[in-house]
């Protein structure tokens, strides 16, 4: 556990309902090294929010074990809960009550002394940008001025470890962008950031690692940079004058080539790095004496990750 701010082997998580039983996670393992932004990527309903709430002590498992912030889950609970924040889909915020006021109480909950706690809610409001509206009601607040003090709730005891379910739903975009600066400083600061969301972008701007979750069941983990190469690597599209076979047929062979084909009049070679494949395909074709007129280099992305392991697109479930 030493280096892990997070281990599950076989976390489930059953409902019962009048009829039947729903398997919502099935079996989860993994492990989160301290100090990561790690993204939990599915669509609603795969079991990302289940699984955070099982972690953070508010759903207990049906089954399997985890260690969380260095504490045992099933046994520890109450260790568990000082040592993590949780930023939930709904927030924790009173729209009746002013924001340094809410960030005051949740430091006395915490056991900090008054002074201490408005040391804190001072120190949070400065850094959270929220001093325009801190002593406002909750009410009066744009949606990102409250996402960042829900945020700013969950950090008041200085987490090792901090859950943000879904923390940008809804947001514009400006809003979205500032609360990613929040969770890049909280990460430069130590802190273990654990995020569920269905926004491909987000994942691949974000975190370090990331885990798509389908059907309660994880089916990849790694980088966003490994799970784009594992895919099919990059994609370069390319044509030349007049004798296109002849192009074909002499890159399907390169050993940087993983697959190629024809199509419209283009050649597509799938490679493990363009940027590396791009050269050497240009010095071919000129020894070879072909001309080109258009060349492309194509990227793939997290949905087509999502597409490979679960057989449909992430944008059109999150549609």
């Amino acid at each position: 556990m030493e280096g892990n701010a997070i281990e599950t082997r076989g976390l489930r998580r059953v409902f019962k309902t009048r009829n039947r039983v729903v398997e919502a996670v099935a079996g989860v393992d993994m492990t989160v090294p301290k100090g990561e932004i790690f993204g939990f990527l599915g669509p609603n309903g795969a079991g990302k929010t289940t699984t955070l709430r099982m972690l953070a002590t508010l759903l207990p498992p049906s089954g399997g074990t985890a260690m969380v912030a260095g504490c045992d889950l099933l046994k520890q609970p109450g260790q568990v809960r000082e040592r993590i924040g949780y930023v939930g889909q709904a927030g924790g915020s009173d729209r009746e009550i002013m924001g340094r006021t809410e960030l005051v109480f949740q430091g006395r909950l915490y056991g900090m002394s008054l002074a201490a706690a408005k040391k804190r809610a001072a120190d949070l409001i400065a850094m959270l940008e929220l001093e325009v509206c801190a002593d406002r009601k909750v009410a009066t607040y744009s949606g990102g001025q409250k996402r960042r003090l829900d945020i700013g709730l969950g950090l008041v005891h200085d987490p090792q470890l901090l859950f943000l379910d879904e923390p940008t739903t809804g947001l514009d975009p400006q809003s979205r962008a500032r609360v990613w600066d929040e969770v890049r400083r909280m990460h430069d600061r130590g802190t273990t950031v654990f995020l569920t969301t269905h926004y491909l972008d987000e994942a691949d701007a974000l975190c370090d690692r990331i885990a798509i979750i389908d059907h309660g069941k994880i089916v990849a983990v790694g980088s966003p940079e490994e799970l784009k190469r594992e895919v099919a690597g990059d994609l370069v599209t390319l044509s030349v004058v007049g004798n296109l076979p002849a192009a074909f047929d002499l890159l399907k062979g390169q050993p940087f080539v993983r697959e190629a084909t024809t199509e419209e009049g283009m050649v597509r070679l799938y490679v493990d790095r363009g940027e590396v494949a791009m050269p050497a395909i240009l010095r071919l074709l000129d020894s070879a004496g072909l001309q080109l007129v258009t060349i492309g280099l194509q990227r793939p992305s997290l949905d087509d990750v999502f597409l490979r392991k679960t057989g449909r697109s992430l944008r059109e479930t999150a549609a």
